[in-house]
């Protein structure tokens, strides 16, 4: 497979390419002249557009395509990404996302967003392993296919934190689904024992959106060049007589992406959220000698006691924790 620039003599191919895609969804309708007639020299609408252009060829055919351009707010958009069934699983899919993502970030782009139909769930799980998680509403195209799209968007430059409403966790579960699954391999204590099935995962953060929609808990993730690196949660469901407090829950950080201050950021934006909700203390607790434990004492967590025993390890040997609180200042 040979990747190279798009050119305005590609076109038959491209168009070949996006029919053939298009043609795997009913009701998904090609009008080239009517509805896309920039098909006809898409490297010339690109370039104009202050972007940029690739394809994927195999013998003589085109097989992949993705494009990428500039938008006014800083970030850039991933437009036309198409690979022909006959190519995907062949990594192709991967080196193409990885080239534009490369070329936004080197003009400039701290983010990545695109719109993609509804019908395209092939699509949207390959976005959402590689970071990306569901932004905005639904957008109606009122074209002869009757396309509504969803929006995704991923940070691509440094590190970002930012919170996850509910369509976002939806999208990213799988993604924080296999973190925990790792994290608890490489023996995190977070309520769970290994081996963690990516489905028991999967589930529970999809079963965490509802709270997150009442305003009862907020999700924090992490994007260190443009992969998803870790989580924390915020519990704000406190009784009646504690309004004040939140209960900070599953800090994770994928073990390939550890001491590179994803946890840190984590624990400084939740602290920023707590008093955003307005609540002045916070309450956590940690498997002792973990390196958690460091962590917090670092960031001017306090010691409130410990508990012998605690929880198991995989092994069965019992483990103590330590209780940590925070008191906020505005």
């Amino acid at each position: 497979m040979i990747l190279r620039a798009g050119r305005d003599d590609d076109a038959g191919g491209f168009i070949d390419l996006i029919a053939g895609c298009w043609a795997e969804y009913p009701g998904c309708l090609m009008d080239v002249d009517g509805e896309n007639p920039e098909l006809r020299h898409l490297a010339r609408y690109f370039a104009a557009a202050g972007g940029a252009l690739w394809a994927a060829e195999l013998d003589g055919v085109v097989r992949g395509m993705v494009a990428v351009r500039p938008l006014p707010d800083g970030a850039w958009e991933l437009c036309r990404m198409y690979v022909s069934a006959a190519a995907r699983g062949s990594g192709v899919s991967g080196r193409l996302l990885q080239m534009a993502t490369e070329h936004a970030r080197d003009h400039g782009g701290d983010r990545l967003m695109l719109w993609s139909d509804t019908r395209f769930e092939r699509a949207h799980r390959f976005y959402e392993r590689n970071g990306f998680v569901r932004e905005g509403g639904i957008r109606p195209l009122f074209d002869i296919s009757n396309s509504l799209e969803f929006g995704y968007a991923k940070p691509i430059a440094g590190l970002v934190v930012r919170a996850l409403d509910v369509a976002a966790v939806g999208s990213a579960s799988r993604s924080l689904g296999r973190i925990l699954v790792e994290s608890v391999a490489a023996g995190a204590s977070v309520s769970f024992l290994p081996p963690v099935s990516e489905e028991a995962a999967h589930g529970f953060y999809r079963a965490r959106a509802s709270d997150i929609a009442r305003g009862h808990r907020v999700l924090l993730a992490a994007w260190l060049e443009g992969r998803l690196a870790g989580s924390v949660m915020l519990d704000l469901d406190m009784p009646a007589n504690q309004p004040h407090r939140a209960e900070v829950q599953k800090l994770l950080v994928d073990p390939s992406l550890r001491r590179r201050g994803v946890a840190r950021a984590l624990m400084v934006a939740v602290e920023d959220a707590a008093r955003a909700a307005r609540r002045s203390l916070l309450v956590l607790d940690t498997r002792e000698h973990d390196a958690a434990e460091a962590l917090y004492r670092s960031l001017g967590w306090t010691e409130s006691g410990r508990i012998p025993r605690f929880a198991r390890d995989a092994t069965g040997a019992l483990h103590g924790t330590v209780l940590f609180h925070r008191e906020l200042q505005d």
